[in-house]
């Protein structure tokens, strides 16, 4: 039956749609001198017993985007006015800009058991389910008798409608750069809380061999709690929604070596969608992935290396891209001596990882091992960036830097792994050591000086991160012989030498400067 018009003065809304009222509502007539929401009104409103006060403050509150006070002063107004479902509605909308999608779309669904006529609550409930993606649920709560439908919300539903099934037409033919796509035009649509869709793109991500930036994705995927009892048998690429996140997370840690954590995923999905195929071969696939790997790693410790790689191997039958295991049968043919072996699945483990630590580190050594000084740089290079203060690190690609150059015939004689800040004490020890071949980062110091204490550490990462480098500190209140020759009157001053000539002074630098000029020389 069509709803009656008529003007409420009790309902906030977006006035985005005619809905049988107005579709913003000042409340009553604000008075003298009033600012509409001040911390000492939003106080005594919380402690009034007028329903119709406390919700008015609430819609100030609210029209000022305090969402969080807006929402305790409606929960105020349905404690003194239980059934009022207007005020329940206000909630949803307060809960809508906290992004607590889940919980408001319990509100207005609430607040349709009291009034199943009330246009407020649809329209929202509509509004919701557009954002998580749920188009057929908000195309019943748009199509209600009576209630005249907004045009652009109703294109953007038309244009989410086309899009998820594009998604899932691409997903089906593993067409993984059109998912992108088509989830990115998704979410620009208006389904930017869509838990399956952020996880659609993470899946498409991994498939695409960018794992580090689906596992990123995973942190970013929209919590939605609770999950709407209404979309509870929903679908998403042919899975029930909520298996269908389980899924996705159980394919990325299988992919990460998260063994453990993928067997709990995956039989969270069998538990919630047990008659899909894709959701129990996979299940079916991490029971037997993990198994192999376990196996593996019992033989390996036992130093059993080609029954362990045998165990790898057999796991890699069962997940072709595993990059884990990949990696772990390499570090079996490292032990038995087979380099190019090693190389070849470090390479493959790298095609599917790409900034695989563990991986770059076993083609490093392997490399070494067969005299290839500069694939070695490289791989030590690429695993300092990823960890540029670990020093065993640094002293790898030290030994690789000093090999390769030793092997194009450069005198490496001079040369030695810093690791260490040299503390100069003495003007004769200063003047050798600036003098030396290569680069010399002078710290000039003071104890006491508080900018000095701070950078401090950082001067001592550096030494790490560029170990072909030599690193002094002088601390100028002990040794002014020093600062006098050097004229360094302010601290900390960093200074530069290169095969014993000055090349840059900076005073006071922040971090990023200093590593900067020091990067710029070790080059």
């Amino acid at each position: 039956m069509p709803a009656t018009p008529r003007t409420r003065r009790d309902i906030i809304g977006s006035g985005t749609g005619v809905y049988g009222y107005g579709s913003v509502v000042r409340g009553t007539i604000k008075r003298s001198g009033s600012d509409g929401g001040s911390p000492r009104e939003i106080a005594a409103a919380m402690s009034s017993a007028d329903p119709v006060e406390v919700n008015r403050i609430g819609n100030e509150v609210y029209k000022k985007g305090n969402f969080a006070d807006a929402l305790r002063l409606y929960d105020r107004a349905i404690e003194l006015s239980p059934r009022n479902v207007s005020y329940m509605s206000n909630r949803a909308a307060a809960l809508m800009g906290l992004n607590r999608i889940g919980e408001a779309i319990k509100g207005c669904e609430e607040a349709l058991r009291f009034n199943p006529n009330h246009g407020r609550a649809h329209q929202r409930l509509a509004s919701l389910f557009i954002r998580i993606g749920q188009v057929e649920e908000a195309d019943k709560h748009f199509r209600l008798p009576g209630f005249r439908l907004d045009p652009s919300e109703v294109q953007n539903l038309q244009a989410i409608d086309k899009h998820l099934s594009k998604c899932a037409d691409a997903r089906g033919h593993s067409n993984w750069r059109t998912v992108l796509k088509e989830v990115d035009a998704a979410i620009l649509s208006g389904a930017n809380f869509s838990p399956q869709l952020v996880l659609c793109r993470a899946e498409a991500l991994m498939m695409l061999n960018r794992l580090d930036d689906a596992r990123s994705i995973l942190s970013e995927v929209p919590k939605v709690e609770p999950f709407p009892e209404s979309c509870s048998q929903k679908r998403f690429c042919g899975m029930l929604c909520e298996a269908y996140t389980h899924f996705v997370k159980s394919r990325i840690d299988l992919a990460l070596g998260r063994f453990e954590s993928a067997a709990t995923a995956s039989a969270k999905a069998v538990e919630l969608d047990r008659r899909n195929y894709e959701v129990s071969t996979l299940a079916n696939t991490v029971t037997l992935v993990t198994s192999a790997r376990n196996r593996g790693n019992e033989l390996y410790r036992s130093e059993r290396y080609t029954e362990a790689s045998t165990a790898y191997e057999e796991g890699l039958r069962h997940d072709p891209t595993n990059s884990v295991l990949y990696s772990n049968r390499a570090a079996c043919w490292f032990k038995l001596g087979k380099w190019e072996r090693t190389i070849e699945d470090c390479d493959q483990a790298l095609n599917f990882q790409p900034n695989y630590t563990k991986a770059l580190l076993r083609r490093a050594a392997a490399n070494s091992k067969l005299e290839r000084w500069g694939n070695a740089v490289m791989d030590y290079e690429a695993v300092r960036r990823e960890l540029p203060d670990d020093k065993e690190i640094a002293e790898s690609l030290f030994h690789a830097q000093v090999a390769l150059r030793k092997s194009r015939g450069d005198d490496v004689s001079n040369m030695r792994f810093g690791g260490e800040v040299e503390e100069i004490s003495s003007l004769e020890q200063f003047k050798a050591a600036v003098s030396l071949p290569g680069v010399s980062v002078v710290h000039f110091m003071k104890a006491s000086d508080d900018q000095c204490k701070e950078i401090s550490p950082f001067v001592d990462a550096l030494c790490i991160r560029y170990p072909f480098l030599n690193f002094l500190k002088v601390d100028i209140d002990k040794w002014t012989e020093i600062s006098r020759e050097e004229n360094v009157k302010v601290v900390p001053t960093f200074k530069i030498y290169k095969n014993g000539n000055r090349v840059k002074e900076i005073i006071c630098p922040n971090r990023e400067v200093l590593d900067y000029s020091v990067r710029y020389y070790s080059l």
